[in-house]
């Protein structure tokens, strides 16, 4: 068990995205952001499953076929997209996504970017949150709005730089409180 390593990783990723909802007037979002993965129910999971490079949620999937602290976690937590899935109104659709609040999707955009510095490290470049969401299937599963919102900010984040989208952010989405 890698209790240590696993408490430096995800303090450090809620540093950063604390940093960044800060920057943007996120503040209590920045506090809150992710306090369920020091829960047992998500921490000693990621503690046996640590690898430092990824989330211990991939390695607990490929162990048991599921991950019980990505269950947890998803449904506890409102900067994810998943947490925004119901059941359709009407009869026949399913399952189908609900369209999540601004204020949710600018957390998720900052919970990606500080991810991608966590695993990247020296190595990380302004374009690797966009080329780790075009790698696997996401905006299938987001309403068309929250996806639409979430890949202009990663794109813009890849071709201008995170201190010009952060400014963006601050301009276009959280001028005014009313805006959220």
């Amino acid at each position: 068990m890698y209790f240590w390593k696993h408490f430096k990783t995800i303090t450090h990723h809620k540093i950063m995205v604390m940093k960044g909802c800060f920057s943007v007037g996120l503040y209590w979002q920045g506090l809150l952001h992710d306090l369920s993965k020091y829960m047992p129910s998500e921490f000693l999971v990621g503690a046996k499953y640590y690898q430092g490079t990824q989330s211990p949620n991939n390695a607990e999937r490929k162990d048991k076929g599921y991950s019980s602290a990505w269950l947890h976690h998803k449904g506890r937590n409102k900067h994810h997209y998943e947490y925004w899935m119901d059941y359709s109104a009407h009869s026949g659709q399913g399952i189908i996504p609900a369209k999540m609040p601004k204020r949710y999707v600018i957390e998720m955009f900052i919970d990606r970017v500080a991810a991608s510095k966590n695993y990247n490290g020296k190595n990380y470049t302004d374009d690797m949150a966009l080329k780790y969401y075009l790698s696997g299937d996401a905006g299938r599963y987001m309403h068309k709005d929250t996806r639409r919102m979430l890949e202009f900010l990663l794109r813009k984040l890849a071709r201008d730089g995170e201190e010009q989208t952060m400014a963006y952010i601050r301009q276009h989405y959280c001028k005014r409180r009313n805006t959220f």
